[in-house]
């Protein structure tokens, strides 16, 4: 099943037009050719009409293009029409979406007053109980049917209105029903929806927009991929959103965003987008419009034209559910790279003079500059890289190297040591005792290009037992004599980073080699390079190096082209050079790798952005819970305003701390809830004492302090 134009190239995705309103310019249109729609939620109780207009005034102003407003019971769906009436008398217009979950007569209400209906398949016809039971074809053709007698009203009020319509299935809300056919996986989602979609058509109903949300990217990841296979199957073409619920708040929000949204943009895939985060939603919109820019945007070099079917590769990873690529193992000191391997962070130190390099180093190996210990850990629960790369272009910096080694090895840096050098087998020959991996950078000179010293250098690594790396990039083809005469070429840049990488194993025979690709939009071109790699004399690990692109922020850019390839399976190791603080990469790297899902270092936050059935603050109760419980690794807590996705969404977390009423709060285990109605000036210890009743506390440690001050 295809589910974009193709994976080694961008093309946008081709769907049906659906108008949601207008603004000051007119119709506000998604799908098609038109832009990528920005969207956003309030926050505000949908009662508080001066509070959800000024807020809405605010989203407005930073660029927002339509925004959702909260509708639980009759009487909020009731009070859109005086937010309308309000807003227009300031002057503005702007489509108002009405989020519905599980009152249909809400629905009914608020499709009068807006311009789209956002509905949950999971709960606008069913109450979840999280009870499983079988169903006969029979039983299930008939809980159809009764849905269609619940929906086709709604169906028939927005037809009546020329109203638009959001089917949006969340990873936590699945029906009873859903789950007991499909399970709590993408195929369920994706049926969720098309159930609805179909009773629609039915009744010759066609403005609806889709969205496929989790709070795990990579479950998002794939229900949409699924969801557009589907639809290319059975000829629908309708648009989607996208966004990644309960994402969070700061620096992870914004990543598991990037990892989710930014994927499928990458591929054609999103006709409109929403960053959830907790914080004021204002703060949703430039995120939104920075991950356009980098996907979309004609700056960001995407445009590559199709191969062609001759030319594509077999695809070797199924874009529907994940597998790692298969990779060779490959020892570099303490570590094993690739294989069922640990994803590893690497980290390169500038070399220049020792106080230098021995600054940089405490940045990689996270170690704050007014403490004298080496612990790795003492950085907001992150290790420090696993792997430290040195810039060696001759024997003084290869001498300086060697010294830190002498030093820190005995007094626990608990790391691998590689050296960054030129095409020089003599100066990698020096190196063999002092490192445990040469990246081999290849030469923008194509006189520089000889085939005795690739060998030279394999003979190195096969002798010594260092592995070898060659770090390619799209501007290494410029100079490489064994690709194309012909030059790069539009939709060529693929096949001859192919060539390079067939050069180099006939070259490097019997070298224990790792792949590294470097440069910016790595996501098209490792693809298409992990999809030829299937000869076992090239299933090298593949390192990945991610560096920003101009003019956007490096957490989003990074997050992009790393998250999506390591939700395909792609990557053995990880570098992030977009930051001026060592540090700061690192600490990226090891974001990007939680947020995916590929390696947990920290606490694993999933927290809603609120809206106006939250009945507590949510952004101070997040910062609140994060500062007692963020010290705990491989622990997953979920802190959400209400019931709607609250359980389901707690399907991947340990523990859950969830609005009950006006400060009450209800705790979990899983989905279990295990304390009902707490009152919230008691639930934070509650929490704590139900994590060490569960056996998942530790207390914080301060690390032990190792000196090293005659370094």
């Amino acid at each position: 099943m295809s589910y974009c134009h193709s994976p080694y190239a961008y093309g946008r995705r081709k769907t049906r037009e659906v108008t949601v309103g207008e603004n000051h310019d007119g119709p506000v249109v998604v799908g098609g050719d038109n832009p990528i729609r920005v969207q956003s939620m309030t926050t505000t109780n949908t009662r508080d009409t001066d509070a959800t207009v000024a807020q809405v005034v605010r989203l407005v102003e930073a660029g927002c293009e339509i925004v959702r407003i909260t509708a639980p019971k009759v009487k909020d769906a009731q009070n859109l029409a005086a937010i309308r009436q309000a807003l227009l008398a300031l002057g503005i217009k702007v489509p108002l979406v009405a989020d519905i979950h599980f009152l249909p007569s809400a629905a009914m209400e608020a499709a009068k007053h807006v311009d789209k209906v956002r509905v949950n398949p999971g709960n606008f016809a069913d109450r979840k109980v999280f009870q499983l039971r079988e169903y006969s074809d029979a039983e299930y053709e008939q809980e159809l049917e009764r849905i269609d007698e619940i929906f086709k009203p709604l169906i028939a009020r927005c037809r009546e209105y020329g109203r638009a319509m959001r089917i949006g299935t969340n990873h936590g809300s699945l029906s009873d029903r859903v789950m007991s056919r499909f399970g709590d996986s993408p195929e369920g989602m994706v049926e969720s929806a098309l159930e609805f979609v179909r009773i629609c058509e039915t009744h010759d109903y066609r403005e609806i927009i889709l969205s496929m949300k989790a709070s795990n990217p990579a479950v998002m990841i794939e229900a949409n991929r699924l969801l557009v296979a589907r639809m290319n199957q059975i000829g629908m073409d309708y648009p989607i959103h996208l966004g990644v619920t309960e994402a969070g708040d700061g620096e992870d929000g914004r990543i598991k965003s990037a990892v989710g949204i930014g994927s499928l943009l990458a591929d054609g895939i999103g006709d409109t987008i929403r960053v959830s985060l907790t914080e004021e939603p204002e703060f949703e919109v430039p995120v939104c419009f920075d991950l356009i820019r980098q996907t979309v945007s004609p700056c960001t070099p995407v445009q590559i034209a199709p191969l062609g079917s001759t030319s594509e590769p077999q695809r070797t990873m199924d874009p529907f559910s994940y597998a790692r690529r298969a990779a060779d193992s490959v020892e570099i000191g303490p570590w094993t790279v690739g294989g069922n391997a640990t994803l590893r962070v690497e980290a390169r130190v500038a070399s220049a003079d020792m106080p230098t390099m021995l600054r940089h180093l405490r940045e990689v190996l996270a170690i704050p500059a007014d403490r004298s210990d080496l612990d790795p850990k003492s950085i907001d629960g992150h290790d420090g890289c696993d792997i430290a790369v040195f810039d060696v272009a001759n024997a003084t910096d290869l001498e300086r190297l060697s010294e830190i080694r002498r030093h820190l090895e005995p007094i626990g840096a608990k790391i691998a040591w590689a050296a960054r050098i030129p095409l020089d087998p003599a100066l990698a020959q020096k190196a063999v005792g002092s490192v445990d991996k040469l990246n081999v950078s290849l030469p923008h000179d194509g006189n520089g290009w000889q085939d005795d010293d690739f060998r030279a250098l394999a003979e190195v690594s096969s002798s010594s037992g260092v592995a070898l790396q060659w770090s390619l990039g799209p501007s290494d083809i410029e100079h490489c004599p064994w690709t194309s005469q012909a030059g790069p070429g539009a939709g060529r840049v693929h096949e001859h980073l192919w060539s390079l990488v067939q050069g180099l194993a006939e070259r490097c025979e019997g070298a224990r080699l790792i792949f590294g690709v470097e440069g910016t939009d790595l996501i098209r071109s490792v693809r298409y390079l992990a999809d030829q790699m299937t000869d076992p004399r090239h299933r090298w690990p593949i390192c990945l190096t991610a560096s920003t692109h101009t003019g956007l922020p490096p957490l989003l850019s990074c997050s992009v082209d790393l998250g999506a390839l390591l939700c395909d399976g792609i990557g053995d190791v990880v570098q992030v050079e977009a930051r001026e603080n060592l540090r700061e990469n690192v600490k990226l790297a090891y974001n990007i790798l939680q947020a995916s899902g590929r390696r947990i270092t920290k606490t694993e936050f999933i927290s809603c952005p609120s809206c106006g059935r939250t009945l507590f603050d949510l952004q101070t109760t997040t910062e609140r819970i994060k500062s007692q419980t963020s010290h705990l690794k491989n622990v997953r807590i979920a802190i959400m305003g209400c019931i709607v996705n609250g359980p389901g969404e707690m399907a991947d977390a340990d523990f859950g701390y969830v609005g009950a009423g006006t400060r009450r709060i209800s705790l979990y285990v899983g989905k279990d809830c295990v304390s009902r109605d707490i009152p919230e000036d008691e639930a934070d210890q509650r929490l704590i004492e139900l994590i060490k009743a569960h056996g998942k506390w530790v207390e914080p440690r301060e690390p032990a302090r190792l000196e090293y001050e005659h370094v």
